[in-house]
């Protein structure tokens, strides 16, 4: 329990103190840029190395950001140490994107360095407002500062090296810092962390991560925008531009319709809301981010390449996006609700059924096929789902 004190930075526990405040939304401005960065720099490296950077670089970018999610969830935003360091975490995120292009070239260690000073610098200031206020908490993060250390010799470690070692020591990196939370943070001597330990507030986390695939969708959007702006006008353009368009909101539809308002009042009143949080936005958000920025990417090939058939990279992205986001949102609403979405498993089906005759299939049919996947998925939930949200069937 919380003491009061001159040095209490914490929030206070009540519906009203869990709004996400305007700094929260002024640090996620530098996220536009990441996801932004991370897109381009997919399309520009199209190759099965580029597309391992770009998901290691995503793992990354997203560690980060669900970590300071956290942070803020128990320290209040509107007092003025934690601005600073919510300001100071601005630089150094920004610093991080901007050195994505050229994160497995030579701005790799500007890359991990910012990363760690991030990752252990928001860890060690949280360690020490938790003093004397939150005696669990202090240690958890205690934890959680050994772990990221660890982690982060390998970040710099591979700042150092080149090519290949560098990818393969971030990838132990990233490890490391991925099987923490499932591990409890363990360390010897200090125990580890329990379920119990992580009582965050449901409607604060949900809608951090609501505001985040706002974000990425965002960007889908920009992309299409920018991109149609800069050819000629076309009927075939046009075409791809409306299925861009409708692909995107399709998206935020099956987001936002039924899984992000669920979620919130689920982990309210959930007896350990730490561990469902875990399980449905630190891990089960990733295929969703993952599927957001593959979209961007495979309208940018829609857009350059539209007549294009048998190219199977492209093919991925078209059918990967779409398939991507639907296998996060299986994962998050099968979390938060108990049951696994049936529409979903058919449209991942469908999906798996277009891979099939893809190769035979122009580039911009395909991305009309894929969008009406996920109109059909979006249909299906709704009418299944419309006056019927308690029924414990499968939908």
């Amino acid at each position: 329990m919380a003491k009061t004190n001159g040095k209490n930075w914490l929030r206070a526990k009540g519906s009203a103190s869990s709004k996400v405040t305007f700094l929260e939304l002024f640090f996620d401005l530098v996220f536009v840029f990441s996801i932004s960065q991370l897109s381009h720099a997919l399309a520009a490296h199209y190759t099965p190395q580029g597309a391992a950077e770009a998901a290691l670089m995503t793992f990354a970018v997203w560690w980060v950001w669900i970590f300071t999610a956290w942070v803020t969830n128990w320290l209040d935003p509107d007092k003025m140490p934690v601005r600073g360091m919510l300001v100071a975490l601005m630089m150094l995120g920004l610093l991080l994107s901007a050195s994505i292009p050229e994160a497995f070239g030579d701005k790799g260690l500007l890359f991990a360095g910012a990363y760690v000073a991030m990752q252990v610098g928001r860890s060690l200031f949280t360690t020490y407002a938790m003093t004397r206020v939150d005696r669990a908490n202090t240690l958890n993060f205690v934890r959680i500062t050994t772990w990221l250390a660890i982690s982060g010799v390998f970040w710099i470690v591979g700042g150092l090296l080149e090519h290949e070692a560098r990818l393969i020591a971030w990838v132990i990196a990233l490890a490391i810092e991925y099987a923490g939370p499932a591990a409890g943070f363990a360390v010897p001597g200090l125990g580890r962390s329990t379920a119990r330990d992580w009582d965050v507030s449901g409607a604060h986390m949900a809608e951090r991560c609501a505001l985040f695939v706002i974000i990425c969708l965002g960007e889908a959007i920009l992309v299409s925008g920018r991109t149609f702006s800069e050819l000629p006008f076309s009927g075939l353009t046009s075409v791809v531009f409306v299925t861009a368009f409708v692909g995107t909101v399709a998206m935020w539809w099956l987001y936002f319709r039924f899984g992000h308002g669920r979620a919130a009042h689920r982990i309210e009143h959930e007896e350990t809301p730490g561990s469902l949080a875990r399980q449905a936005f630190t891990y089960g958000h990733i295929p969703i981010l993952a599927g957001i920025i593959v979209h961007a990417v495979a309208v940018e090939f829609m857009f350059s390449h539209p007549h294009e058939t048998g190219d199977l990279g492209i093919a991925a992205a078209v059918l990967g996006g779409s398939g991507l986001f639907l296998i996060g949102n299986l994962w998050f609403k099968g979390a938060t609700s108990g049951r696994m979405p049936l529409s979903h498993l058919a449209g991942l089906l469908f999906l798996i059924l277009l891979a099939f005759v893809a190769p035979f299939i122009e580039v911009y049919l395909m991305g009309i096929l894929a969008t009406l996947v996920l109109i059909v998925v979006a249909v299906w939930e709704y009418r299944s789902l419309t006056g019927t949200e308690a029924a414990p069937t499968l939908h």
